[in-house]
């Protein structure tokens, strides 16, 4: 099974300049983990006004249970996604980012 290397912030610093789109065939490998982990628990954003507000939560227990909305708040998609994306970083790394 593929393993995120801690080191390689060049990774998520890319990730950082360009959420969306093409990336590294590293970065998707990254990636492909990060989105493929199981639904219990897992991080997921809501959008709570389109084009302009979305919220962190927690999927449930199976695909039929309701997410959790566990905050907090983004005004720009790009903001969120940098969010979910440190959160899985420190869950299969152990790890955090030190990068804002």
């Amino acid at each position: 099974m593929y393993k995120v290397d801690p080191t390689r912030t060049d990774l998520a610093l890319e990730f950082k300049a360009r959420p969306f789109g093409r990336h590294s065939a590293e970065l998707q490998r990254v990636l492909n983990l990060f989105r493929s982990a199981p639904l219990s628990g897992n991080w997921c954003l809501v959008c709570r006004k389109p084009h302009a507000e979305w919220v962190l939560a927690q999927f449930g227990e199976s695909a039929r249970d309701p997410v959790t909305i566990v905050g907090p708040v983004f005004n720009s998609l790009a903001s969120a996604e940098w969010h979910v994306f440190k959160l899985r970083w420190r869950q299969h790394t152990g790890r955090g980012l030190d990068i804002e």
